[in-house]
């Protein structure tokens, strides 16, 4: 079995190295809150405060880190993984970040003799710590290959959609959707309201035809319908996902008019749905507290 290191043990990180260590991997980490890091210790793995002795010892990264900022300094930054490092080393990012930085660290880590991979996840921490998350996942075919049985300890499926950046590319088109696919079922609903159809019934005529999406087959009777809101994933995550959308939108210099519009309703709701709450509650802004 291989020496693994998880940079970043928060809800996800710490899914995703309990995963590893359930399948046998020996499972390094590390994080920058002492007290996150004493939780891991006290889960059995083996806890560092600091990224060197993962490089020493580790055979493969992952990183599990909530921006592309902190990926950055991680990857590049004084006392990174570029400065302490070995050859052969692969890093698989999977997190959600921008595909320009990805590229752009991948080429200063293949300077040094290593190599990087974006595999971005979906599931939410229950997905990290039942080993049940998708991976769209952008490299190399022969560093995926290299990985893909680590890689199939922690998740239940894999997509290889591309080179270096695809993945985070992918996953940013995705939340995208996702992001807009709430407001959509949130009207959808308000429509239902005002028309006096039950929404349960509603969405299960849906999902029996065209309509239907992930938002209306799994978000709505997980976390809407029943007034759960507790996926795990936060209104400032899929905030920061939608500006990373616009960003790359901006770039690639298109002109996506219900992308914007999406975008500004999210940026919009920070003046009425706070941080940490459920993503899901975008619906609210239509339908009011539920």
């Amino acid at each position: 079995m291989a020496v693994i290191g998880v940079v970043g043990l928060g809800n996800m990180g710490r899914g995703m190295a309990l995963s590893l260590k359930r399948a046998g991997h020996e499972v390094l980490g590390t994080d920058s809150s002492e007290p996150v890091r004493a939780a891991l210790a006290s889960d059995g793995i083996a806890v560092f405060d600091a990224i060197e002795p993962l490089c020493a010892r580790a055979d493969l990264l992952i990183l599990s880190l909530p921006t592309a900022e902190i990926v950055e300094a991680v990857v590049a930054g004084e006392g990174g993984i570029i400065a302490h490092g070995k050859p052969g080393l692969r890093v698989v990012d999977t997190s959600t970040s921008h595909p320009e930085t990805t590229r752009r660290l991948a080429t200063a880590l293949a300077a040094q003799g290593m190599a990087m991979m974006d595999a971005p996840v979906s599931g939410g921490p229950k997905g990290a710590i039942t080993a049940t998350m998708i991976m769209v996942i952008g490299g190399a075919d022969e560093d995926v290959a290299a990985v893909e049985p680590i890689l199939a300890d922690m998740s239940a499926k894999r997509v290889h959609v591309g080179s270096v950046g695809a993945g985070h590319a992918c996953k940013i088109i995705n939340n995208l959707l996702c992001a807009a696919h709430l407001l959509t079922a949130a009207e959808a609903m308000r429509i239902a309201r005002e028309a006096k159809v039950d929404p349960a019934r509603l969405f299960d005529g849906i999902n029996a035809g065209s309509g239907r999406s992930g938002v209306t087959q799994v978000n709505l009777p997980t976390w809407i319908l029943n007034g759960a809101f507790d996926s795990g994933f936060t209104m400032k995550l899929m905030r920061k996902d939608v500006r990373l959308a616009s960003q790359l939108i901006g770039e690639l210099g298109l002109d996506l008019p219900i992308a914007g519009e999406a975008a500004r309703i999210w940026a919009a709701s920070a003046t009425s749905i706070s941080d940490p709450e459920d993503f899901n509650r975008i619906v609210e802004l239509q339908l009011g507290r539920m």
